[in-house]
């Protein structure tokens, strides 16, 4: 009685056994399922089982049960339930474009009943519409088989129960009713939904920008109508006319996490018209026509044709150190030193065991000097050395020397820890000129080469951006890395840190506490610092502000504590692209020497990026705490667009020319908001190649 399109549907699906014939049997299969959805398929006892056939057999029983009680929670409408089991299993697990023996998928039944919300679920795991409705009338005919059998079997069902006198066999046929009776109204009302729905209206906006020279991208937003049936994949088309007569070309969306497409492959200088429609299951909808009408693809160095600033200088630099190596390598007083006794002797493990041998050279109290910690922490926990100490050598006890500048270098230093032993070599070869600086950074060489060679471990992480000083003469610098592998090494005794913080006694006062001391007290600020530095942006079009202060010895900048690799900034919008014709609007506001845009202006308000800087730069003023009408003094910075890596750019906004940098003791009127912190310029540049 079944169409011979559905007689081959069921004849491929014969080895997928029917689900649960009523709502009672799939509420009995939620129950059974409900205490195995968090769990692995390892929580069933497999110390019964005899081989993994038999466990490969039980994982797929089991994963046939999560299938069948989807297509359950779907007929139900239980949306919960759909949203459980799509978060626990992966699309592949459940099946979920493999049509059940009525020849529907998940998504079938929910856009036929007009289920959005579980109909959106679906969509965003991946779901697709059945393959083999190629038409409205192949559409409509299944439908109206389904409901016809149905209402037949409800049929010989009752008359079967109306004939018979009560026995067993009679109270089974009678449940056999109730739950074709359901089916049959189930599939009554996917009909009615079917034949009731209409085409979609158009997307309710479709957003067009240039993402390069080559490329535009297209975002959409969902048609605004209730009344059709639920939207299932969009049609972007792109013509050079605005008749879309020739059609250059089309591309069909059917994963709507995200409505957006970028379209590829353009012709830079050449204007595209593009259009979007929206499909459902009584088809495509009418297209609805990009704002603006049409893009160029174009990018902001076609302005005057200028080269990227970076291009080339990572290969230039790696080729410049290989030479200085080489000149070195032949050195005739290089040779010497690679006998040269050292003054602290140590051996070079192979693992961290030597944090817990008893002739560990490191120290456990401070002296008047100078020393390098390194930090390692995984989760909550920190490594200590065998006596629960935090890994300490010294550097100098004698040091006298103006400390920011050895900082600094120390820090450039950090980018090379494969490079240690070259590098003591280097200052040793230099070492005759007993310059104090050269004397301190070849002890600092020393200190890292100790470290390292103690802890086994080369890479000593990043230098915190300002050592510890207290009042008893201790400068202590920092070292922080984060293990993020589970590999386990012997004898490694890693601890909490709040354990490490409640259980060290210390030997200082709480007006005056010592370096170690501090750096306990803080360790949790620290590794916050250090996470946070290592955090990208988005991808995106960003405005930065540049703010400045000057000391004696530095310079530092203001940068946000939640995003310290990073100038302070809010996101104008998520592409990141500068197009030409957005290059030359602001080249022309800055030769004019305009105001930066903070009130709405009617004559530039078709302008885009007029319109997304006027909203960033009111949010960047609130942020940074500086009153607006302060802004019209300011002006960005129209040498270039900073790039970083490819996904984020950054237009500047720089304050005027004498207030960028702030002067040693001159007041700022304007402090920013808590939640800001100042770095030295040179911390901050290796933050941002990090």
């Amino acid at each position: 009685k079944m169409t011979q399109q559905m007689r081959d549907l069921q004849l491929a699906q014969a080895r997928k056994p029917p689900g649960p014939s009523s709502p009672n049997a799939a509420k009995r299969l939620y129950r059974n399922l409900s205490g195995k959805f968090r769990v692995n398929y390892t929580s069933f006892d497999e110390g019964s089982l005899v081989g993994r056939g038999e466990k490969e057999k039980l994982r797929k029983s089991y994963l046939f049960q999560s299938n069948a009680a989807l297509f359950e929670a779907v007929e139900l409408q239980d949306l919960d339930r759909v949203q459980e089991m799509l978060k626990h299993y992966s699309p592949e697990e459940l099946d979920l474009n493999t049509p059940n023996s009525e020849g529907l998928l998940p998504l079938d039944i929910a856009i036929m009943t007009n289920n959005a919300p579980i109909a959106r679920a679906l969509l965003q795991a991946g779901a697709k519409e059945s393959p083999h409705f190629v038409s409205l009338e192949s559409r409509s005919l299944h439908l109206s088989t389904l409901v016809r059998e149905a209402e037949q079997r409800v049929n010989e069902l009752m008359a079967q129960v109306v004939n018979e006198a009560p026995s067993a066999d009679c109270s089974e046929k009678e449940k056999q009713l109730k739950a074709w009776e359901w089916r049959f109204r189930l599939y009554k009302r996917m009909k009615a939904g079917f034949e009731h729905a209409r085409v979609p209206d158009a997307p309710s906006s479709v957003h067009l920008s240039v993402a390069s020279s080559s490329s535009l991208q297209v975002t959409f937003w969902e048609p605004l109508s209730v009344n059709s049936a639920i939207v299932t994949k969009y049609k972007v088309e792109w013509s050079c006319s605005s008749t879309f007569s020739p059609l250059l070309g089309e591309a069909v969306i059917d994963k709507l996490k995200d409505l957006h497409f970028t379209i590829q492959g353009l012709v830079s200088g050449t204007a595209y018209h593009v259009r979007v429609s929206a499909y459902n299951m009584k088809g495509w909808g009418p297209p609805q026509a990009s704002s603006p009408p049409f893009a160029i693809p174009s990018n902001w160095r076609e302005y005057d044709g200028r080269a990227p600033r970076r291009r080339g200088q990572a290969e230039a630099l790696d080729h410049l150190l290989g030479q200085v190596k080489t000149v070195h390598q032949h050195c005739i007083c290089h040779e010497p030193c690679k006998n040269q006794p050292q003054s602290r002797k140590h051996s070079v493990s192979k693992s961290l065991k030597h944090l817990f041998h008893p002739g560990s050279k490191f120290l456990k109290t401070l002296k008047r000097g100078l020393y390098l910690t390194a930090i390692f922490y995984k989760d909550d926990n920190i490594l200590v050395t065998h006596e629960d100490q935090i890994p300490v050598v010294e550097i100098d006890d004698t040091y006298s020397c103006l400390l920011m500048q050895d900082f600094l270098w120390l820090t450039k230093v950090s980018c090379m820890w494969d490079e240690i032993l070259w590098l003591r070599q280097c200052v040793t070869v230099s070492q005759s000129s007993c310059s104090c600086i050269l004397q301190t950074r070849f002890k600092m060489l020393l200190a890292i080469s100790q470290m390292q060679g103690l802890l086994g471990i080369q890479d000593l992480g990043q230098v915190f951006f300002e050592p510890i000083k207290d009042k008893q003469g201790n400068i202590l610098i920092v070292t922080l890395k984060e293990v993020k592998t589970n590999q386990t090494f012997e004898s490694v005794r890693w601890v909490p840190i709040c354990k490490l913080q409640t259980s060290r006694k210390s030997v200082s006062s709480p007006e005056e506490p010592t370096a170690l001391d501090t750096l306990l007290i803080s360790v949790q600020d620290k590794l916050a610092y250090h996470q946070r530095s290592s955090h990208a942006l988005s991808p995106g079009l960003y405005l930065g502000y540049l703010k400045l202060c000057s000391a004696v010895d530095q310079i530092r900048v203001l940068v946000p504590e939640q995003l310290p690799n990073i100038l302070c900034h809010v996101k104008i919008r998520s592409n990141r692209n500068i197009s030409r014709e957005e290059w030359e609007w602001l080249q022309k506001m800055a030769s004019m020497e305009e105001p930066v845009p903070t009130e709405p202006e009617t004559d530039r308000s078709q302008n885009p990026l007029f319109q997304e800087l006027q909203v960033a730069i009111k949010e960047l003023m609130t942020l940074v705490n500086i009153p607006l009408q302060e802004a019209k003094d300011f002006r960005l910075y129209s040498q270039e667009v900073l790039d970083f890596g490819g996904q984020v750019s950054f237009l500047l906004l720089l304050p005027p020319s004498d207030d960028v940098c702030t002067a040693p003791g001159q007041n700022n009127p304007y402090t920013p908001r808590s939640g800001f912190l100042t770095l030295p310029l040179q911390i901050f540049e290796l933050g941002e190649e990090r």
